[in-house]
């Protein structure tokens, strides 16, 4: 993709984070972005198909951050009780 979309850079942030802590709320500001961006397309006739598969893969890899998110705070609370 030669041309970076706002919401890819949001995206980018949620991937890069390491602090565990943080990776919720940048996964869920990702996905807000992504949202605006598919609002858009409705408006302008559904962006470039590159951009359209760009979005996709963002939308599974963030299915994926989401379930590690979530067994490191399950490990987190089980190691707390």
């Amino acid at each position: 993709m030669t041309t970076t979309f706002k919401w890819y850079e949001i995206y980018k942030v949620a991937l890069l984070e390491t602090d565990w802590s943080k990776m919720e709320k940048r996964i869920r500001a990702a996905e807000a972005a992504i949202g605006e961006r598919k609002l858009e397309f409705d408006l302008n006739h559904g962006g470039s198909l590159d951009e359209n598969r760009a979005i996709t893969d963002a939308i599974r890899s963030l299915e994926v951050l989401k379930a590690e998110v979530a067994a490191w705070a399950n490990r987190r609370e089980k190691d707390a009780s």
